[in-house]
Parts: C-alpha cells; sequence; structure tokens
C-alpha cells in the first residue's frame, strides 16, 4: 500500500495511491484506516512530504564502501546517530535550496527512510516490524564543507530543504534487500542495495529507541551508499529505491 499526503484547492490530506486514483483517508494513517469515501484523479493532487516528522534520526556511516570513500578505514562498531531538524522536510518536486552565501559544497545522499506507526521505545529487533509504518526514499543533504569544519554535523545537514522525503510511504516492501540509486541530471551516482547496510534496519530501531522515545511519524535514514557528490545550482537529483519509488528535486539558489 502506497500512503501519499498531498494537497488539493480544498486543503491537505492523506490518502492511499491506487494507480491513477487516490482513495482520501479521513484522518492519520496511523492504525486502522478509515476513508472518507471519495477518490481523486492522481493527476489532479500535488503530493507533498509524505509524513511531517517531529523529529528525524539519521544513521552516519552505514555502508562499507562509504566509510572508506569519506576516508575510514574500519566501519564503526556501533550505530553513528544524529539528528536532522523536522523544518529540513520537504517533499517530492520540491526545491533544494542552496545556501551559497555560507556554503561552498552540498552534496546529496540517497537513504532508505523508515517510518515510525506507533509509539515505542526500547523496541527489541525482534518486534521492529510491528513499529514500522513503512518505508520511503530519502536524501540526507550535506553542506559538505561546514561538517568539515564545525567538527560535528548539526549546521551542515540542517538547513531548511536539506531533508527531501517521498514519494510516498510504501507499507509492503520487504527492505533487507532492494535497490537504491541516485542519479543527478540522469547521470547515476549512487547505486547500491540495501542488502549492504552495515547495521540492518531491526537493529537500528532498537539501538535508536533505547536512547529515545519514537513518537508515529518519526523517520530514521538509514545511511547513504557510495558515491556521494556535489550539487550545483540548477541540478535536478532523483533517488530511486526499488518497489517504493522516486524522489525528485531540483536544487535552486537561497535567497
Amino acid at each position: 500500500m502506497r500512503i501519499a499526503r498531498f494537497s488539493t484547492d480544498d486543503g491537505m490530506a492523506f490518502g492511499v495511491v491506487e494507480e491513477d486514483t487516490v482513495a482520501v483517508i479521513a484522518a492519520h494513517p496511523f492504525g486502522e484506516l478509515k476513508f472518507a469515501g471519495q477518490r481523486l484523479p492522481f493527476a489532479d493532487v500535488r503530493l507533498l512530504a509524505p509524513i511531517l516528522p517531529s523529529k528525524v534520526i539519521a544513521i552516519g556511516k552505514n555502508y562499507a564502501e562509504h566509510v572508506r570513500e569519506m576516508g575510514g578505514d574500519e566501519p564503526p562498531a556501533e550505530p553513528i546517530v544524529f539528528s536532522k531538524p523536522s523544518t529540513a522536510v520537504i517533499g517530492p518536486n520540491e526545491a533544494i535550496t542552496y545556501p551559497q552565501k555560507l556554503s561552498e559544497r552540498v552534496d546529496f545522499e540517497g537513504e532508505l527512510a523508515v517510518v515510525i506507526g506507533r509509539m515505542c521505545r526500547e523496541v527489541p529487533a525482534s518486534r521492529v516490524p510491528d513499529v514500522i509504518l513503512g518505508y520511503t526514499c530519502g536524501n540526507d543533504v550535506t553542506a559538505r564543507d561546514l561538517q568539515a569544519k564545525d567538527g560535528q554535523w548539526t549546521r551542515a545537514k540542517g538547513f531548511d530543504t536539506f531533508c527531501p522525503l517521498g514519494p510516498w510511504i510504501e507499507t509492503e516492501v520487504d527492505p533487507s534487500d532492494l535497490a537504491i540509486t541516485t542519479t543527478v541530471n540522469g547521470e547515476v551516482r549512487q547505486d547500491s542495495r540495501t542488502s549492504l547496510l552495515l547495521h540492518d534496519i531491526p537493529s537500528l530501531v532498537e539501538y535508536v529507541s533505547q536512547v529515545m522515545t519514537l513518537l508515529p511519524g518519526d523517520v530514521i535514514l538509514t545511511g547513504t551508499p557510495a558515491g556521494v557528490g556535489p550539487l550545483e545550482i540548477g541540478d535536478e537529483v532523483t533517488v530511486t529505491i526499488e518497489n517504493i519509488g522516486s524522489l525528485t528535486n531540483r536544487v535552486i539558489a537561497r535567497d
């Protein structure tokens, strides 16, 4: 099932994407779905970020080849956890704004994103599927020069628009071995599989939920594979994950 968040002239709603139509959900997508009895042509809706999370938790250095391309030798024994503010979230076809007054190097990082479906804490790995609503595509956009300058990652990864998510939440997919690619202006820059994650999704949710309570709609970005690189103003970047969909955003100058 593909759960989307969308807008029309009448406002914003959630719905289930079914071929060329969207079945409108009466309220939120958590728990048992209640439908409003209305179907809209898919062409008549504008997709938004599929969820507005209370927090975005991200995982660093979770693919061995990415660790090596960033100058590391040994992958981390435990997940490296950091956060992005919820104000960084944008949806498909929204613009990534390049803060050219502050940064000279902004990178793409295509990632599989986990969307939490219920409030939980201290979740054992065996029960992680019970607390997940589904999966979507993410782009952990990063001001690489500021990351190096600051010695920590909050500013570099926290700019407005630096967390594209979408196009929808896929609830019926096995995330253990999915192809993940990132293209810039149609050229493949990242090409990997989620089976190469150093710390898999059950272990990540278990690890993060030992630290903090996760709320419905919270997002965990699972890490990016090798091939990260710079974006320029005018570029179009697309993250595609097998059996989920594609997330496309264009880069514009920040005012």
